[in-house]
This record gives structure tokens, sequence and C-alpha cells, in this order.
């Protein structure tokens, strides 16, 4: 078996009057964060995550924000779409592991449909996904709830 290991990082500003969107829920928030599509940045960086350990370049290779394809498009889409890229190349998913950093609204309540989500979009298990957050403790954009952070790392397998 061969075993490669992805990291991923995404950032997104935050806006008055936006969508909040994260794992594919829409949270309840006065500003979310915007971008060329739902800006969902846990998917994101995900994406970038499984993509990084398939040496498959990154999302906006093959996700430009130029792109009207991906425009106001379900971050979940793209997603099943990595997914899609990472299969054909014999790829399949070990395990996610991602860590949100923000400073509200509160994630917790929201992890079970963030997974439940997840796991559909990327065809595993929710088990073999760990969504976690954090806050900055007040300090720089995020504490000051001008911007939100998704950071994660996958394990993907093949046959050899």
């Amino acid at each position: 078996m061969k075993i490669r290991v992805g990291f991923g990082f995404d950032v997104h500003q935050l806006a008055e009057k936006h969508p909040f969107i994260l794992g594919g829920v829409n949270l309840q928030h006065h500003s979310g964060a915007f971008g060329h599509s739902d800006a969902d940045v846990l998917v994101h960086a995900i994406c970038d995550a499984l993509l990084g350990a398939a040496n498959l370049r990154d999302i906006g290779f093959h996700f430009s924000n130029t792109d009207e394809r991906w425009e106001g498009i379900s971050s979940l889409v793209i997603l099943k779409e990595c997914v899609a890229l990472l299969r054909e190349k014999g790829w399949d998913i070990g395990n996610i592991d991602a860590m949100l950093c923000l400073e509200a609204p509160k994630i917790n309540p929201h992890i079970p449909q963030m997974k439940m989500n997840l796991a559909w979009a990327a065809g595993i298990s929710e088990d073999e996904i760990s969504i976690k957050a954090t806050t900055n403790e007040t300090m720089g954009f995020i504490g000051r709830q001008e911007g939100v952070v998704a950071y994660a790392v996958c394990l993907i397998e093949q046959e050899r």
C-alpha cells in the first residue's frame, strides 16, 4: 500500500450580510465569508489537502476564480470533483482532519452536519472525518472577526 499525506489552508474575508457557509452548513451570523464560489474555507482547505497529497496541484488550478462555471457554486460540488480527480489516479481517502479558526459563531453544534455533508461529498464515512474549531483569542484579523481560516490534513492511499 502506498500512502501520502496532504496539507491544505484557506482564508477568506468576512463581510456583513454575506452567507457564512462552513462544511456545507449555512450558519446564522451577521457576517459571512465571500469569494467566487460559496467561500467555504473548510471545504477549500480539504480540497487543497487532497489535491496536494495526490500531486494534482491546487484548488485554484482546477477551479479558477475567473471561471464562470464555479461562480456561486457549492464547495461540496468542488470537493466531489476533487475526489473524482483522485480516484482517476487510483487514490482513496484514508482520513481528513480539519481545524477552523474563527471567533464566532460557535461551530461545535454544527460539526455533526458538517461531517455528514463532507462524508457525502467525499464518498467516505463520517468516522474518517475530524473537524475541530478554535478562536484566535481576539487577536489579529481573526480576533477582530474580519476573516476565517481553515487548515486540513489528509491521508490518501493507493494499492501498489
